[in-house]
């Protein structure tokens, strides 16, 4: 047996021990209070008087009951200290070293003392929880590391090989502005995405904070919508609007912003040339409702499912157009706000975005008599 082993059976001698001087103790008072009651009441109602040797005699024998119950009491204690208290820390010790060492998969069955939940049975939900956030978290991280060695690997390629060709001689000057056009664009996209990555995860841990201010959504939508008018005039796509005016937001324009150029990037990237691309604006039941709507390829069901998350491209033909950070960016800004985004898609006829904010309430114009 090693030393843990000796230190950790002395311990519970010591307990044992403890538990049977404290029942000892226990049972000796109370024993002897109830006794001293007793030959009292029997004195007083039958006159009879109890000599010395009966006293020491009764005394001793209490004293022979006090030790046997007191032993007794300590065993049963014991036996149940074992099966409802030992055991489930034990179990929990165990889930929890499991945890330390990174085995995020382990969960504590529930322990239900005589059919009902205990304190072991919330410790036990609470670690179960938490291996289980603990479990995603990681799952998260080893994507997300994946994920972005693969997004660096692709620039940082380009550029090397582009680099090496510039290196050859005797090269035109067409190929030399070729290449170092190319080189440009790597860069230009790593610059991007690391730009991106350190945006969304100021987002994901809350290092940014809604700037609330008072404003006119459709104006703003307007003026995002216009930024993207080379890229719509380059591939002669069909513009529509209904925006309805005067619907006022508080919120975080800078943030807002950040979603609608996300959203009508995607539309006009994955909108064929000569197709369509709509915008709208309405108030429903105090929300303003702005839908991006597209005539592009659409979206399958399964990659629907995914479409918010880091990195993830559904559609693989444009993914030199972007990182598949966009949609994440669009998600966590929406949650920190305070609003909620819904897409709808059929492949081969477009997808719908939706996005519902609190609308700005009017004040009243009644008048009081």
């Amino acid at each position: 047996m090693n030393e843990k082993g000796k230190q950790n059976r002395n311990v519970r001698w010591l307990f044992a021990i403890r538990r049977y001087i404290t029942f000892f103790l226990l049972m000796a008072f109370v024993i002897s209070c109830c006794m001293t009651l007793f030959l009292n009441m029997m004195t007083r109602s039958t006159g009879l008087s109890f000599t010395k040797e009966h006293i020491e005699q009764a005394a001793k024998v209490t004293f022979l009951n006090v030790i046997g119950l007191s032993l007794l009491c300590t065993v049963i204690d014991g036996i149940r200290r074992k099966f409802m208290v030992d055991q489930p820390v034990q179990k929990i010790v165990k889930a929890a070293e499991q945890i330390m060492k990174g085995d995020f998969s382990v969960r504590i069955p529930p322990f239900h003392t005589f059919g009902y939940t205990n304190g072991f049975d919330v410790v036990a939900d609470y670690l179960n929880q938490m291996a289980k956030e603990l479990s995603g978290t990681e799952t998260l991280r080893t994507d997300f590391i994946a994920n972005v060695s693969h997004e660096l690997k692709t620039p940082l390629a380009v550029i090397q090989n582009y680099g090496t060709m510039l290196q050859q001689p005797n090269l035109t000057e067409e190929k030399r502005m070729e290449y170092a056009r190319a080189i440009t664009d790597a860069s230009r996209r790593l610059a991007n995405l690391i730009t991106n990555i350190l945006k969304l995860n100021k987002l994901e841990n809350q290092q940014i904070y809604p700037s609330v201010k008072t404003y006119d959504l459709g104006e703003q939508l307007c003026e995002c919508m216009l930024s993207f008018e080379g890229a719509w005039e380059a591939k002669d796509l069909e513009i529509h609007a209904d925006v309805e005016e005067d619907i006022l937001v508080d919120n975080d324009a800078e943030l807002l912003a950040l979603v609608w150029n996300n959203l009508f990037s995607n539309a006009i990237k994955f909108t064929e040339p000569h197709g369509k691309v709509s915008l709208s604006l309405k108030a429903e039941d105090g929300y303003a409702v702005v839908q991006v709507s597209d005539t592009g390829c659409g979206i399958p069901p399964e990659i629907g499912k995914h479409i918010f998350e880091k990195f993830y491209q559904g559609d693989t033909s444009h993914a030199t157009q972007g990182n598949g950070l966009g949609l994440a960016f669009v998600k966590r800004v929406i949650e920190i706000i305070g609003g909620d985004i819904s897409v709808s898609s059929e492949v081969g006829k477009g997808s719908i975005f939706t996005v519902k904010l609190k609308k700005k309430q009017e004040p009243s114009n009644r008048v009081l008599s």
